[in-house]
């Protein structure tokens, strides 16, 4: 179970950028923009989420190979 901890790292850190960016929010201002500072925290998510899947779905085949090996 340790070997799955490394993968599902990433997915926790995208879960804390999506949580991060909703607890921080956006500014309106008088004119009627949005003014998104954190925006960027949106698709690192994104990036973190798809390499923690990619991780995941690499450690299970990986042990599964050595399972069948041994």
């Amino acid at each position: 179970m340790k070997k799955y901890i490394f993968a599902t790292l990433p997915i926790c850190l995208g879960i804390l950028c999506l949580v991060t960016k909703g607890i921080i929010g956006d500014e309106l201002m008088a004119d009627g923009t949005i003014v998104e500072r954190n925006f960027f925290l949106i698709p690192l998510s994104y990036l973190f989420f798809l390499s923690g899947i990619i991780l995941f779905l690499f450690v299970a085949t990986l042990s599964r190979k050595t399972k069948i090996a041994n």
